[in-house]
């Protein structure tokens, strides 16, 4: 068996096919170095893939095509996929600058051919020489076996001792040093212990002297958000009526050993506070560091008058991403602590005086938000609503709702029975029409632009159900589904997702939060006239908050 030193022109050329269909566009607009890269790993892959094929080929002893035929075959293929190339290459500026200025970037004014083209042929190169070292690697253990079995027995024999061999090395030595070094540097980012700032002055707040949580350990996510965010007087500012100071409970993950001790620790912090003689009471799940989007959560204190409690538990130090893979039941875990912890203290309370009880998430936040929402444990005494925002593909309850649409319904924006229980919005749609609410309200906040919602792995092989209808407002109508490359394609958009624009990709803000959080959590005597002041209120220029009117600053986007 060759290894991978032989340059296959018909290899060169699936690579180069693949290339030219990276170059289409996918959900988050691509610069020149990130195309780069995406086209010259698929163009390897594309050559691995004929590779593998042609030895498979061999092997088992096919018949091949030879002579003068294979030569016409080879160079009426040269020339279909350079033409292909080529034409691809020319459009792919316009066809960014589409989607660009879907999503209000500023276009790009030319293709940065030779960064683009040389960062490609550094990243195939790359992967070429690694697959020619693999290939070596192989051939050495397949000659040593061969001296003692049969060449079949000893191809099979070697295949599976590189990747064993890979894989130890993987799992003991680069993986293992990588998740600890990630893990202490987000860690470390949290301020804990000996390196955290003085607590706050004010003694009832969580962290304060009189506060059960450690201030220490409550990490910088969950500083800022409990001393962030309106106050009684900016909120009576607003509405022009007296206001309470709303309450905010955050439990770091360092405050407690287990997820139930976090639970019971954040319990006993409302009950300090008086969080269930507000009238709403909040369960959040924050994302993989622990942060809470303000963008969320100040106008929801505007719009309930201060009258509000919302509690939080952290569960990882990490970003979202890495949480998801390293820390699966980590999150899962502790959201279900808390929402159980907080539901039963709830239920045993009088219903004519206890608050409503409504949970919420974003990115990895709605996942375990979803998760310990068990719409059975809580059928005799539900919740009275949930918000959740840019939920990852993932979810199991997100996944059977989408599945659940009416006929003719988009992928992306869902219509869900009559609207009266479940209800979806985007930058474009509020979740105001539909049947009257019936006793549990729930709202999916979801851009049609965010890959983080809508990769999909089976996209190695098909197309995901949203490239199948018409494109939404801000997607590009040029979208080609390619197997193989548009997983790749989503897997780049999902790296770019957060620093899309406000509005688009994973980048939610204060404005869309609103009218959704208006559906959800029902605020007395609110009208559409309020909803728009908010919005002007938090029209800041800024992605998230609007704790300070006009003149407030964007927290950092969190993991």
């Amino acid at each position: 068996m060759r290894g991978l030193n032989r340059v296959s022109v018909t290899g060169l050329m699936l690579g180069l096919t693949f290339f030219s269909a990276s170059l289409t566009p996918s959900l988050i607009p691509r610069g020149p170095l990130v195309q780069g890269a995406l086209g010259g790993l698929v163009m390897a892959l594309g050559y691995l893939g004929w590779w593998f094929v042609s030895h498979v080929w061999r092997i088992g002893e096919m018949p091949e095509v030879g002579g003068r035929p294979k030569r016409w075959l080879v160079t009426l293929l040269a020339i279909a996929v350079t033409a292909q190339f080529f034409w691809t290459l020319g459009s792919s500026l316009n066809w960014q600058n589409d989607l660009r200025a879907k999503m209000g970037i500023p276009l790009a004014d030319s293709l940065s051919l030779v960064s683009l083209l040389l960062t490609a042929v550094v990243v195939f190169a790359l992967c070429f020489a690694i697959g020619s070292l693999l290939a070596w690697w192989f051939r050495l253990a397949r000659n040593r076996l061969v001296r003692v079995m049969p060449e079949r027995r000893a191809n099979v024999l070697a295949l599976v001792l590189v990747a064993v061999v890979l894989f130890v090395i993987n799992r003991d030595g680069v993986y293992d040093r990588v998740v600890t070094s990630l893990d202490a540097s987000y860690e470390a980012a949290q301020e804990l212990f000996d390196n955290a700032p003085p607590p706050p002055g004010d003694p009832d707040k969580p962290g304060g002297s009189a506060s059960l949580i450690g201030w220490d350990g409550l990490g910088t996510p969950g500083r800022n958000f409990v001393t962030k965010g309106p106050d009684a007087a900016a909120i009576s500012a607003f509405t022009g009526r007296p206001a309470l100071d709303p309450i905010r409970v955050y439990v770091g993950r360092a405050n407690a050993e287990t997820a139930e001790d976090r639970a019971e620790l954040a319990l006993a912090e409302l009950i300090r506070l008086g969080a269930f003689e507000r009238e709403v009471l909040v369960v959040a799940s924050p994302t993989g560091t622990g942060w809470l989007d303000p963008g969320s959560h100040d106008p929801l204190e505007y719009m309930h008058n201060g009258d509000i409690a919302t509690v939080a538990v952290q569960y990882s130090y990490l970003q979202s991403p890495l949480a998801l893979i390293l820390e699966t039941d980590t999150g899962l875990e502790q959201a279900t602590a808390l929402l159980e912890t907080v539901h039963d203290h709830w239920q045993g309370l009088p219903r004519q005086s206890r608050p409503r009880l409504y949970v919420h998430g974003l990115s990895l936040g709605a996942w375990s938000s979803m998760y310990a929402t068990n719409l059975f444990r809580l059928v005799n005494d539900p919740i009275d609503g949930a918000l959740w925002v840019g939920p990852p593909f993932t979810s199991a309850f997100w996944q059977y709702v989408q599945n659940a649409r009416a006929n003719g319904s988009p992928w992306v924006l869902p219509r869900i029975g009559d609207g009266s229980f479940i209800r979806y919005a985007n930058h474009f749609v509020d979740a105001s029409e539909g049947a009257a609410w019936g006793d549990i309200r729930i709202v999916f906040l979801q851009y049609s632009s965010d890959p983080i919602v809508f990769y999909d792995p089976r996209s190695l092989w098909r197309a995901p159900p949203w490239m199948l209808d018409p494109p939404a407002p801000d997607a590009s109508a040029h979208i080609r589904f390619m197997p193989v490359v548009t997983q790749f394609q989503l897997a780049v958009d999902m790296a770019l997702a957060f620093s899309a624009p406000s509005g688009h990709g994973h980048a939610y803000y204060a404005q869309d939060y609103i009218a959704p959080w208006v559906e959800v959590s029902a605020p007395v005597n609110w009208t559409e006239e309020d909803t728009q002041r908010l919005k002007g209120h938090c029209d800041n220029g800024f992605k998230r908050g609007c704790s300070n009117g006009p003149a407030a600053q964007a927290s950092p986007v969190g993991g």
